[in-house]
């Protein structure tokens, strides 16, 4: 198994603050869905038991669209969206790179996901939040 770092984010105003447990070699997904291409998400996915939010609870709002399986989690203070419940991994997490601390990762490969054609392609992504 790849050893685990503990990695520091959160939003933009820092309401919300997270840790989430990673490797410092990571591959993240850049997703051409109608939100991800808009907000210029990076998916690092990871199960649930590896993400731990710290603070800022109350300062989460959820949006949801389509099969409303997807938590999208906001800061309603600043508007960022630092991570959320993705369809693909409802019993996971998918923490955006932009919003952790880059200092602990030796390596990040960016992989193009087509997330616009959902129905076709969702499935690759499930293995990421497996034990």
């Amino acid at each position: 198994m790849t050893e685990m770092t503990t990695h520091r984010g959160g939003c933009h105003c820092g309401a919300v603050v997270f840790e989430v447990d990673a490797p410092t070699e990571v591959t993240v997904q850049d997703c051409n869905c109608s939100l991800c291409r808009m907000t210029g998400y990076l998916h690092l996915i990871v199960p649930a038991s590896r993400f731990r939010l710290l603070q800022g609870q109350d300062a989460l709002t959820t949006y949801t669209f389509n099969t409303g399986t997807a938590k999208h989690l906001f800061c309603k203070h600043c508007g960022v969206k630092s991570f959320y419940v993705p369809r693909s991994n409802p019993d996971g997490f998918s923490v955006n790179l932009r919003c952790v601390d880059r200092s602990m990762f030796t390596k990040v490969t960016v992989e193009s996901f087509d997330g616009a054609n959902w129905e076709e392609d969702g499935e690759a992504l499930r293995h990421l939040s497996a034990e």
